[in-house]
């Protein structure tokens, strides 16, 4: 694979408008002092409250509460760091200490209890039980049972990014756009955005394939985009989780190659979704049981995905400092990384 050497993200083209909600800026502020409390960081806070939690919170949320706004930039905030903890374990070869506190987590979806006090847990644990309590208690039991599923398989795939990062555990492509649409940590906050709505749709629709298709093409240029961004930070620290550096090294082309064909791929999908989305309204027409409430609703639902691919894409090039800081893109972890988190008794 060839250096990488200078880089700009390209421009995606993604078709789509995109509005911030007014107070996305308290929600960003909000957030942070939420992370400091819960004691997920104690230094460099200027630098966690640049990842723009709020910001993006505010341009994927649609017209929801600001309450949801804020609940929602929280779990960005928890997300980023259980992200940056789990490649501290890894960079610190501590993965062993990871298990029990997944467990923890999974547990207290399952059945609402965790045996240890809370003066004796994690921040990463006491931190998720916090949000999950007042996530679920805005959710109707449908979108709740989505968010139950889609948890688990978020933090499972995060167990597969690790094993990538082993000896000889380079994923093929197509199983990497698998995994990558959960390890992208996005399908709990759509539930969230969903349910901020007023939106619950019934079971049947979510399982309609062309609803899936659609679902999995918003997530693919979320997550592909996201690759290009995270490219030099990646590639700094020999992250191959990374959709541009995998199509380097299977295709046997340079990184800027690859981010070329990266960004055409982008491109295709944008295509795709926008043809999905006529499939999946005339299979909705074609069925006189469809209520027109629920189209209302899967109409709504489909404008989040678009706000989604826009809405990230804006946050990560004008209100996101991640991807632009000095020791992200040279590979280093986050000036407000706790070495010691998971570790705290």
């Amino acid at each position: 694979m060839t250096q990488l050497g200078s880089f700009s993200v390209p421009d995606f083209h993604i078709p789509f408008g995109n509005s911030k909600h007014p107070e996305a800026a308290r929600a960003n502020a909000e957030s942070t002092t939420w992370a400091l409390r819960h004691e997920l960081v104690n230094a460099a806070a200027e630098q966690f409250a640049g990842i723009g939690c709020g910001h993006l919170a505010g341009r994927v949320s649609g017209e929801v509460p600001y309450e949801t706004v804020v609940l929602l930039a929280e779990w960005m905030a928890w997300s980023f760091v259980l992200d940056d903890q789990h490649d501290h374990l890894i960079r610190s070869g501590e993965l062993a200490a990871w298990r029990p506190m997944i467990e923890a987590i999974t547990g207290y979806l399952e059945t609402g209890r965790i045996g240890v006090p809370a003066a004796d847990r994690n921040p990463l644990i006491n931190g998720f039980v916090d949000l999950c309590d007042r996530i679920l208690a805005g959710m109707s039991p449908r979108t709740a049972a989505r968010y139950r599923a889609h948890v688990p398989l978020m933090l499972g795939s995060l167990d597969q990014e690790a094993g990538n990062r082993g000896p000889g555990g380079r994923p093929s492509v197509p199983d990497y756009i698998r995994m990558r649409r959960h390890s992208s940590q996005i399908l709990p906050m759509m539930d969230m955005v969903e349910a901020g709505l007023g939106i619950d749709l019934p079971q049947h629709v979510h399982d309609l394939p062309e609803f899936q298709s659609l679902a999995e093409s918003a997530l693919d240029v979320i997550s592909w985009g996201n690759d290009v961004f995270s490219l030099p930070k990646e590639y700094a620290c020999g992250d191959t989780n990374n959709l541009v550096s995998l199509i380097s090294f299977t295709e046997h082309c340079s990184l800027m190659d690859a981010v070329q064909r990266v960004e055409a791929r982008i491109q295709a999908r944008i295509e795709e979704y926008l043809a999905g989305e006529q499939r999946l309204f005339a299979v909705l027409d074609a069925r006189p049981e469809t209520d027109p409430s629920v189209r209302a609703d899967v109409s709504r639902c489909v404008r989040t995905y678009e706000d989604w691919m826009i809405g990230a894409d804006l946050w990560q090039r004008y209100e996101c400092t991640r991807y632009s800081d000095e020791r992200f893109a040279a590979g280093l972890e986050s000036a407000y990384t706790r070495p010691d988190l998971v570790s705290v008794a």
